[in-house]
């Protein structure tokens, strides 16, 4: 059938304004967010304060965790009003960040139907509260994929219990050993040996997550830049006030000053919150007969006894280990042989500051970073130092794993009816064993006793 043009362009027309709705239908329907296909690429950190949750898959501790993304979080004022802050769903990395309006009391929601397949809450609990004090990141955690057990045997804890004691004694055990060198040397009761810690860690945090190094090489770094500011706090403070006759207990609250001066400039630099390496977080732990240990711990154990024969070997056998014990004994004789006393007290500063600092790397990859860790540990050091013998170097090395044992083992060990340690205070279990030994044996474990007056 032959049509007219007219006709054909009338029937195009006409079949164009029939199909426009469907078209215009088409355009307007609106496309799926990136949240509802899939999580988002990275959720930034919320400046100024804010609740940051990640979520991570622990897989039962039997491989490595994973992100949890594309899960919907909601903070709420708190369970009372309900009063919604914020949703967000978890990116990539398994990160929220959430603005707060300020400090107070907030409740966590999990969806649990935005879970992947296959994952489940360890404890089944969606909800949780958490007390907003800090300035900046509040953080929090749920725990996926956790291992639960019912009980755990006393001798499985216990046996932890020692191996973390272990650990701990000999992170202790490094910072005494500095702590003990520069007392031997000088005489002097250093309190701001606590921020030396601290400064070892943080300078490590500074060239793992400001410059990118990996944390083997910031903790290199971060040990050496410790020993050069061993040598300029010796020459820039120490050696004017030896020199000026300046005695031990003044210098001792100057110590006390510095300490305080290290920790605001930490805090105000570094602030306030707890921040994690970019390596070697989170490891999975292999069993090794009875005891199991990741292997960044095993790392902490290698590199703390290699470093400490090393030293001990140094200090028996070299010149300069000779020259350090005989300006420990008598400074004054060792200036009438020859020794150059001032040097050899600045290659003591030097050394001490660089095993202190190594304390800290090993600290900040076994726990987190944060401006008051090395002050919260100081005591401890002070107990291993004093338990073991002032000035002597075996005497603060089994004078800290002593330690290290009673503040990992207490919480355990239920004698007689009381009930353990409660872990919050097990620091108080060694200040008692340090109090204890001290009224029968004052001068320590190894030290030799002197006459005094």
């Amino acid at each position: 059938m032959h049509l007219r043009p007219a006709t054909l362009l009338t029937a195009i027309l006409a079949g164009l304004i029939l199909l426009a709705p469907v078209t215009a239908n088409a355009a307007t329907t609106p496309t799926p967010s990136p949240t509802a296909t899939g999580a988002p690429e990275a959720n930034p950190i919320v400046d100024g304060q804010n609740i940051t949750v990640t979520l991570k898959d622990l897989k039962g501790g039997k491989g490595e965790a994973v992100p949890v993304p594309g899960v919907s979080l909601t903070v709420l004022k708190d369970s009372k009003t309900g009063e919604e802050i914020g949703t967000q769903v978890t990116d990539q990395a398994g990160r929220v960040s959430i603005a707060i309006p300020g400090n107070g009391v907030y409740v966590i929601t999990l969806d649990k139907d935005t879970l992947p397949e296959g994952v489940e809450l360890s404890g089944g609990e969606s909800d949780l509260t958490i007390t907003a004090r800090l300035g900046g990141s509040n953080f929090a955690t749920f725990p996926i994929g956790a291992a639960v057990a019912d009980k755990v045997a006393f001798t499985e804890k216990l046996t932890n219990s020692i191996v973390a004691g272990l650990k701990k004694g000999l992170i202790i055990a490094l910072a005494a050993l500095g702590l003990s060198l520069i007392f031997g040397t000088t005489g002097l009761t250093n309190f701001a040996h606590g921020e030396l810690i601290t400064f070892g860690a943080i300078i490590t945090y500074m060239f793992n997550r400001g410059f990118g190094m990996p944390v083997l090489a910031a903790g290199v770094l971060a040990i050496v830049v410790s020993a050069a500011f061993g040598w300029a706090q010796d020459r820039g403070l120490w050696r004017p006030l030896r020199s000026r006759g300046t005695g031990l207990i003044a210098m001792m609250i100057v110590s006390i000053g510095l300490a305080l001066l290290m920790r605001s400039i930490f805090q105000y630099t570094f602030g306030s919150s707890t921040q994690t390496l970019t390596q070697y977080v989170a490891q999975p732990r292999t069993d090794y007969g009875p005891v199991s240990l990741s292997d960044k711990e095993i790392a902490i154990f290698g590199i703390s006894i290699v470093a400490i024969v090393i030293v001990c070997i140094g200090m028996m056998t070299t010149r300069l280990g000779k020259a350090m014990r005989a300006v420990s004994d008598n400074p004054a004789l060792s200036a009438s042989s020859g020794l150059r006393v001032d040097g050899v007290i600045s290659a003591v500063w030097i050394l001490g500051t660089a095993l202190t600092g190594l304390a800290g790397v090993l600290l900040a990859i076994n726990d987190q970073v944060n401006f008051q860790m090395g002050f919260k540990l100081l005591l401890l050091v002070f107990a291993g130092v004093t338990l073991g013998g002032l000035g002597t170097i075996w005497g603060a090395l089994v004078g800290s794993i002593v330690i290290g044992l009673i503040v990992e083992v207490a919480p355990v060990i239920e004698l007689w009816g009381v009930h353990p340690v409660p872990a919050s205070i097990k620091d108080v279990g060694a200040l008692v064993v340090l109090i204890l030994i001290l009224l029968v044996r004052p001068q320590g474990i190894l030290g030799r006793a002197q006459r005094i007056g």
